[in-house]
């Protein structure tokens, strides 16, 4: 019998470690060797064998051409029962070097944490990537969306995938994401550096075009002299990092934007915070906001797919149409009046987020991936013992 392997590939190790690491503890409880694919040297738990190999974000690197044949090479000789690859150049190289083992019984899935062509979205995204995906669906046994506009964008678009699958991201855990008391609030804020009367919104991301932190800085801007205690704290970094610090200078913000840089702290951020602030452009599931909700915060999140999955306008927050900073600082400042309206739109947000619960996602996971593991022919599994010799 085939000894049971699988397959994690994506472009950077650092996607498993920050969302993947549940589901490959759970294959190693269930016996099966775990292997990676991705670029860096990060080391993993629950990982039997890492590969380090040079995918570039662009799939137009020629480093991507040298991934895709040790790639290739790796598949051949693990001889995985299942490859499940994540982000679109992983997900390109993967199932391209999975087209022989496919053909011995290994099993593709590929998880589209946001398809990069989206209703709304640029003609040249639409040109590049859609062709891209709907071509390579071919090679994939089972696609996975994380939002419904992709599911349902699969499925009329009649994406020739095995099968196609919604399951509610990646999962959040709530028990370590919960609200907290009023009291260790305070305490948070006393060791992080703010005051007990800091009225904090909160926005972890990278800073980028797609991110548009200009909007919040701009959006605070609109409300500063009847808002005196905003605070917009910013985590992260990127390289439109001190476009938005002079921004805020310019504007005579400086006292009430906080630039924190990377932080390892984003789960006490979180619950120092009164609300939850984002401002992309593009998003898939993010799991920033399924964070902010499981810590009972109202969002206030610029419209796309992946903020109106979560977000409800009204109900658990509100939803801003893109680059309106006026009406986003005018909601801003609703919260901000508000204690009853937050302690509402909070408690709504927890509700909300639970399907998206990491307990939830794993048994949606856990019965896609059995289906896989049952599906063990004896006969491919011979062919590809004997084609190998």
């Amino acid at each position: 019998m085939m000894h049971k392997k699988i397959l994690f590939c994506a472009t950077v190790d650092y996607h498993f470690k920050a969302f993947h690491l549940p589901y490959m503890e759970w294959f190693k409880k269930q016996g099966w060797e775990v292997h990676v694919a991705a670029r860096g040297d990060m080391n993993l738990p629950f990982v039997d064998k890492k590969y380090n190999l040079p995918i570039a974000r662009s799939p137009f690197d020629q480093n991507n051409l040298e991934a895709f044949k040790s790639l290739k090479s790796i598949i051949k000789e693990n001889k995985y029962k299942i490859v499940h690859c994540h982000t679109p150049v992983g997900g390109v190289l993967a199932r391209l070097a999975s087209r022989d083992a496919r053909s011995r019984g290994t099993k593709v899935i590929y998880t589209a944490h946001g398809f990069h062509f989206c209703k709304g979205g640029s003609f040249t995204s639409w040109m590049i990537y859609y062709p891209i995906e709907k071509w390579l669906a071919g090679m994939t046994d089972c696609l996975l969306t994380i939002n419904e506009e992709d599911f349902n964008l699969a499925i009329t678009h009649r994406f020739k995938a095995g099968q196609i699958n919604h399951i509610h991201g990646v999962g959040v855990d709530m028990e370590r994401f919960v609200p907290v008391s009023q009291e260790k609030k305070l305490k948070l804020r006393e060791a992080l550096g703010f005051r007990s009367d800091d009225f904090i919104m909160f926005y972890a991301a990278e800073f980028n075009k797609n991110k548009n932190q200009s909007q919040l800085i701009k959006a605070l801007a609109s409300i500063k002299k009847n808002a005196p205690k905003a605070r917009l704290v910013l985590a992260g970094e990127g390289k439109l990092f001190e476009e938005c610090r002079e921004l805020s200078v310019t504007l005579k913000l400086e006292k009430m934007v906080h630039f924190l840089g990377y932080r390892k702290d984003i789960e006490q951020l979180l619950k120092a915070a009164d609300i939850a602030v984002a401002s992309s452009s593009r998003e898939g599931l993010p799991v920033n906001i399924m964070e902010s909700m499981a810590c009972g915060l109202p969002i206030i999140a610029s419209q796309n797919r992946g903020h109106s999955e979560l977000v409800e306008d009204k109900k658990n927050g509100f939803i801003i149409p893109r680059g309106d900073h006026e009406l986003f600082g005018k909601r801003i400042k609703e919260l901000y009046d508000s204690k009853q309206l937050r302690k509402w739109m909070g408690t709504e947000s927890r509700k909300k987020v639970v399907p998206y619960s990491l307990a939830n996602v794993g048994v949606e996971l856990g019965e896609i991936y059995s289906a896989f593991m049952m599906e063990d022919s004896n006969e491919a599994e011979s062919e590809y013992y004997r084609s190998s010799l």
